[in-house]
């Protein structure tokens, strides 16, 4: 069936006439409905409804303008809400402006469609009880959004509700806690219909930008203190944090549910969160996922993944702000490099080989307590290498002590402690560390720098000391470190050829001896420290073919030796058979890097036959000068006649003494 043109023109021209009369219609109640509303009863029902939904009557303090074309709206100058003597009101407003809906409307009745506070200050003050100035607030909304609840009609009837620019300040005194948000701006979805709370949008804090998002599915339960469902995100440029799980605020403060947070740096978040990382490096990439449990000011971690520094480990952690802020766990890992935590760690200057003089910082250690138990497969501290290791960090009232329960190092046994404290002079350390059968080779190598004691032993170090810089601390230096070592040998030096030349030859001079070996079958050591001066109770090596003793000191801020010793070269034949040992006495003395070893020259002199008389000669003073001359000829291989003239070209020196040698 076909419809005729004229009939389908009809149509069109009844459809627009009755669309041009709904319109006119419409546009002539919107004019004519100021006039059926008054003003006075927009605003009076506007001020009712927040009063019923807050149980606080808000005080208008400024002009009120009602608009009701085109759009309904009613707008508040100066508001405060919650404003008593006792304390900062809970919220001012520079306005509040409510969008009425318009069907609602048409029928003469007042619905608010959402509400905007520009510019408002929201201060929340909490009590020592935990109650705040909010708290009755939150009971009236737990009770106007209790389902079912007997009321004679809805108390809210706004869905969203909109922040411009506000600041919120949280006090807590207890707690110690003061935090300013600034530039919030902030939409949140009130549950007129739904049961379900969201808040969308973004604030600063600590001058930095953060956005935020959290969503309750239950308002009513989360405040009423039922079980609820909670999501929070959280995404600023110094850290990140996304929990999901579930709240209820009743009896106790409870939370559990998944958290999970990163930060590009640690120690930098931190900072920015107004704690004081631990001192010296590291601290940098961070992320955490865990499952949450926090019952009032404890929050407990389990199945915690934990990486921090490219280090990966899992356990549990347990975080409470009851009194001190404390944190507990235990830590288990495949792989641990400790390096970044001791890279800023400068023991010396670099151009100038002396300590370093650059002040300590340690106030980070008295932000907080820690207890934290970490075992491992592998550790590695810049070039040292342990396996099987369980160390323990406290950190109590500003001291830190790391005891390491058990750990093998250098094939051997390593267990000890090393403590760290605050201290008026600046820094207190203290350090008991003891080796067990290792390869000393490996272990001094890597301790100190140098490899030229082979062999397996043993080492101690108990050693204190206190001041404001490394220098400062060699200068209170106290304590003992002893080595025991066995079947070893010392490298680069080869003692016994040396004595051995001079035994034939006395005064052929010492000669270069930096290479070879001097083995031992025994070498002790035993050093003790008085404030900043290491004194040698002992140094006793005995070897195959020689035995070796020291005694003297060094200062250890200036770095300078003063040691004296006898290196005897013990004959292969008994006494008994005419056999004889050769002993030659020698002092060491200068800084550490470079100290001079000078055999004693009297000695040399004697056994040899040819240049004994020249000791007589030497009381002598006419003869003093000429003989000086010949002895430093002498030791260089010269043997000219005595009473000879110098060679052309030289001049006889003004003192005498055989050469000497740098190791």
């Amino acid at each position: 069936m076909t419809t005729a043109p004229g009939s389908r023109r009809v149509g069109i021209a009844v459809s627009t006439v009755l669309t041009v009369i709904g319109i006119g219609l419409f546009a002539g109640i919107l004019l004519i409905l100021p006039a059926t509303i008054p003003a006075n009863s927009v605003r009076d029902a506007l001020r009712n409804e927040i009063k019923a939904a807050t149980g606080l009557d808000p005080l208008v303090q400024g002009e009120t303008s009602v608009s009701l074309f085109p759009w309904g709206t009613v707008s508040f100058a100066d508001v405060v809400l919650g404003g008593d003597h006792s304390g900062p009101p809970a919220l001012v407003a520079d306005r509040v402006t409510a969008r009425l809906r318009l069907l609602p409307l048409l029928f003469g009745r007042i619905e608010t469609a959402d509400l905007a506070l520009v510019r408002p200050q929201i201060s929340v003050v909490f009590e020592a009880s935990g109650r705040s100035n909010w708290s009755a607030l939150v009971d009236m909304l737990a009770r106007t959004l209790r389902p079912n609840s007997d009321r004679p009609g809805p108390v809210m009837s706004f869905s969203e509700l909109r922040i411009t620019d506000g600041t919120i300040t949280v006090r807590d005194s207890t707690r110690r806690i003061a935090e300013t948000l600034s530039r919030v701006e902030l939409s949140l979805a009130w549950p007129s219909i739904a049961q379900s709370f969201a808040a969308t949008g973004h604030f600063t804090w600590r001058e930095q930008l953060v956005d935020s998002s959290v969503t309750l599915s239950n308002v009513w339960a989360g405040m009423s203190g039922e079980r609820s469902g909670l999501k929070v995100r959280l995404n600023a440029e110094p850290f990140k944090l996304a929990f999901d799980g579930h709240i209820s605020p009743r009896p106790t403060f409870k939370m559990d549910g998944t958290l999970a947070a990163d930060a590009t740096s640690l120690r930098q978040a931190l900072i920015w969160a107004g704690q004081t990382p631990l001192p010296g490096g590291g601290f940098g990439r961070f992320a955490l996922k865990a499952q949450t449990n926090m019952v009032g000011d404890t929050l407990a971690l389990s199945a915690v993944n934990v990486e921090l520094d490219g280090n990966s480990a899992e356990g549990v952690l347990t975080f409470t702000t009851e009194g001190r802020t404390a944190l507990q766990g235990t830590l288990a890992a495949d792989e641990i490099n400790l390096t970044p935590y001791v890279s800023t760690i400068h023991l010396l200057r670099a151009a100038e080989r002396d300590w370093n003089p650059v002040p300590i910082v340690l106030d980070g250690l008295a932000g907080m307590d820690l207890d934290l138990r970490l075992s491992a497969a592998r550790i590695a501290v810049a070039n040292v290498k342990m396996t099987r290791t369980a160390i323990t960090t406290n950190l109590r009232d500003g001291r830190m002590t790391v005891a390491i329960g058990e750990s093998q190092a250098f094939g051997g046994a390593l267990k000890g402690s090393l403590g760290l404290a605050k201290s008026p002079s600046g820094a207190e350390i203290r350090s008991e560390l003891y080796f067990s059968d290792v390869d000393l080779e490996s272990a001094i190598g890597e301790l100190f720098g140098t490899r030229q004691l082979e062999g397996r032993g043993s080492l101690t170090f108990e050693l204190e000391a206190s001041g404001d810089s490394v220098l400062g601390l060699t200068r209170t230096l106290n304590g003992s470190v002893a080595l025991n070592a066995r079947q070893g040998a010392i490298a680069g030096f080869d003692v016994e050829q040396l004595l051995r030349r001079l035994e034939r030859r006395p005064l052929s001079g010492v000669g270069a001896f930096r290479s070879g070996r001097t083995p031992f079958d025994v070498l002790n050591v035993d050093i003790k420290f008085v404030q900043g001066v290491a004194t040698l109770e002992e140094v006793d090596l005995n070897g195959p073919a020689v035995r070796l003793d020291m005694t003297g000191s060094a200062s250890v801020p200036s770095r300078d030796l003063d040691l004296k010793g006898t290196a005897t070269l013990i004959s292969s034949a008994p006494l008994s058979e005419g056999g004889s040992a050769f002993e030659l006495p020698f002092v060491v003395q200068g800084p550490f890097d470079d100290p001079i070893i000078l055999p004693d020259p009297q000695i040399l002199i004697h056994r040899s036959g040819a240049a004994a008389p020249l000791l007589d000669a030497v009381k002598d003073p006419k003869t003093r000068e000429q003989v000086r001359s010949t002895i430093n000829q002498l030791s260089r291989g010269v043997i000219p006649s005595i009473g000879a003239p110098a060679p052309a070209g030289q001049t006889a020196p003004s003192t005498g003494a055989l050469p000497t040698t740098r190791p």
